[in-house]
């Protein structure tokens, strides 16, 4: 299969059948491509042509359409559309689509939507989600699943498990319930296959399955899914009752918006943002950062005006100020990157003690490598080794200080349940820029007898 790519030549074609009301020939043409192509073309056309598109072409094809589509697109294309409209792209969704869809919608629109899907039972289910927090696996799990009683026999369980599986866009697993819908366990298809027709699905099951809670957030729900391959997870209430699934295209999404924010936060941005917001969004979102690189900046530059007559006796000393403020920020984000991506793998073991002294062992071995390098360069350059040797000598101690600076803090964060990634970026090249400053200044006086 040939990768979609959406061309100018492209775009500019299917806009001159939409302004020619070109239906038949828009309609031929969206046939051949996948829905997830058709959502790519919808983000770039305007509003009113993305609407066109939307009413033209068949619901069972447009829900799929509607669910791709970047969320600001979307929801302007539901302004254009009736509750009714709405309401008969939702009934083609699974409810977990279908329900995120809802909560994008005013207030005042949701319950008349709501009314006007004709399948209650699926509206029922809907609502049903809609009760939970967005990124808890309640939130993100779906209604659709096959699940069978354990006191059924092999003849009534295929019956039944026909009947279901009629409304399940795929079929990842079949669930054992008891009497009470708790969830008992899982149903090998092999074993289904090869069972006599009066035997009891109770005496064939697999008891052992993995499930999560309907409060568990969606961040534990990826770690888990990712740690033991599976493609969807069952979801339980809070006495065992089985009440959805997780599917893996869900948990692609969350692992998605988790590394964009983790990002964002190390690249100094405080709020989720994207390239098309407004400049007043944008401001917001990073201003706050800038402001804390301006106080370290000025920090800084208090710290070596105190150091102002050893500038003075030794100018070389400030030809370094860049170097030693640049190796501290870049050892501490790096330091803070591989403690904040263990910690979001869930591999980050051992206690804090042993990772500080790693870290440690780390930075004195590559402080001194550096070090070594600097001092020869220094001492060829300028011929006086007792200012190499100082320099050199501060920048083993700043590594190392800026390594357990970056180990350090977000163990430290993630401790008191802050999001560790907010350690990475301008907090710790901030704050390294200011301590490394400070003990070069400090050791070069002390070495050179200022």
């Amino acid at each position: 299969m040939t990768p979609f790519k959406l061309t100018d030549e492209l775009l500019e074609e299917i806009r001159q059948l939409i302004a020619d009301g070109k239906d038949a020939g828009l309609q031929t043409m969206m046939k051949e491509f996948h829905y997830a192509d058709v959502a790519e073309i919808a983000d770039e056309l305007d509003v009113e042509e993305a609407t066109y598109l939307i009413k033209l072409l068949d619901s069972e094809k447009t829900s799929d359409i509607l669910a791709e589509m970047h969320e600001d697109i979307r929801e302007a294309v539901l302004k254009n559309l009736t509750a009714k409209e709405i309401a008969g792209e939702l009934s083609e969704l699974d409810t977990d689509d279908a329900a995120d869809i809802i909560n994008e919608l005013p207030k005042e629109l949701v319950q008349e939507v709501i009314s006007e899907i004709e399948d209650r039972e699926h509206a029922k289910d809907i609502v049903d989600l809609l009760r939970y927090e967005e990124n808890s696996a309640g939130g993100l799990m779906a209604k659709e699943l096959v699940k069978v009683n354990e006191n059924w026999t092999v003849t009534t369980c295929v019956k039944e498990m026909r009947a279901q599986a009629e409304n399940v866009t795929r079929v990842h697993s079949i669930y054992v319930v008891d009497d009470e819908g708790k969830l008992k366990g899982r149903l090998s298809l092999k074993d289904l296959l090869t069972a006599s027709t009066k035997t009891h699905i109770k005496d064939v099951y697999i008891a052992k399955v993995d499930a999560v809670n309907v409060n568990e957030k969606g961040e534990e729900v990826a770690k888990i899914m990712s740690k033991y391959d599976l493609e969807a997870i069952p979801v339980v209430d809070e006495i065992g009752r089985l009440v959805g699934r997780i599917t893996i295209d869900d948990i692609v999404d969350v692992i998605r918006e988790e590394a964009d924010k983790d990002y964002q936060m190390a690249a100094g941005i405080s709020q989720d943002v994207e390239v098309n917001d407004s400049i007043w969004i944008l401001t917001r979102a990073r201003l706050p950062w800038l402001i804390l690189g301006l106080l370290g900046g000025l920090s800084a530059a208090a710290i070596m005006g105190t150091f102002e007559d050893m500038i003075s006796k030794h100018a070389v000393l400030f030809f370094f100020t860049p170097l030693i403020a640049a190796m501290a920020g870049n050892v501490g984000v790096q330091s803070s990157a591989i403690v904040v991506q263990g910690l979001a793998n869930d591999d980050l073991k051992g206690s804090v003690r042993n990772h500080l002294l790693k870290e440690m062992l780390l930075a004195l071995l590559n402080g001194f490598i550096l070090a070594i390098l600097l001092l020869l360069f220094t001492w060829i350059w300028k011929g006086a080794f007792t200012t190499a040797l100082a320099i050199s000598l501060s920048l083993v101690v700043v590594i190392v200080v800026a390594g357990l600076i970056g180990t350090f803090i977000p163990l430290f964060l993630h401790k008191r349940n802050i999001d560790p990634a907010i350690a990475t970026g301008p907090f710790i090249t901030t704050s390294n820029d200011i301590f490394g400053i400070l003990i070069y200044f400090w050791i070069a006086k002390m070495i050179l007898g200022i």
